[in-house]
């Protein structure tokens, strides 16, 4: 059977995957895409994927699900969203005298691009992002806090992308790194 460019696809971002991974050599990464790139069928595409680790749960960031809740409170109080959750195409949650957390680790998104609108008054907002996620912060802060810690890494091509805006008023949203 012809393979197609979806299926090429496919291959390459495993290639390019376990190439980042150290699980294939920087000095094959060339001759693997040239095979993966001249395959006719999926015969061919399958030899050139060959030894290569298979997509697993974390691979797949964006699904076809639909998100359980599109809204966060904290009231005199604070909120959690963590653990494997659907994030919406947007989302947004209101810290106001409390606090909330918001944690990316294990979730899946239902769009390429999720936008997180975040407003923190008299309290705070931490969102919690993995490494392989591209993540931009912008809003405004006044006697606040907006922002991002630890040194901004761009996410892969075709990873999920996730833009915060934030409003803080004696409060903060602020980003940081979490593990994958």
């Amino acid at each position: 059977m012809l393979a197609s460019d979806e299926d090429r696809e496919r291959v390459v971002e495993r290639v390019r995957l376990a190439a980042a991974d150290g699980r294939l050599p920087l000095s094959e990464l060339d001759g693997r895409l040239g095979q993966v790139h001249g395959a006719r069928t999926l015969g061919e595409l399958a030899v050139a994927a060959r030894g290569l680790p298979e997509p697993g749960p974390r691979d797949c960031l964006v699904v076809d699900e639909t998100p359980a809740s599109r809204f966060a409170l904290g009231l005199f109080g604070g909120f959690r969203r963590s653990g494997e959750w659907v994030v919406p195409p947007r989302f947004t949650a209101w810290s106001m005298w409390g606090g909330g957390r918001i944690d990316l680790t294990e979730a899946r998104f239902a769009a390429q691009e999720t936008v997180v609108r975040a407003v923190a008054l008299w309290g705070a907002t931490g969102i919690v992002v993995p490494d392989d996620i591209d993540v931009e912060v912008r809003g405004l802060a006044l006697f606040g806090a907006l922002g991002r810690r630890g040194a901004r890494k761009v996410g892969r091509p075709g990873v999920p992308r996730v833009v915060v805006k934030g409003f803080a008023l004696f409060g903060a949203v602020v980003t940081k790194p979490g593990g994958k």
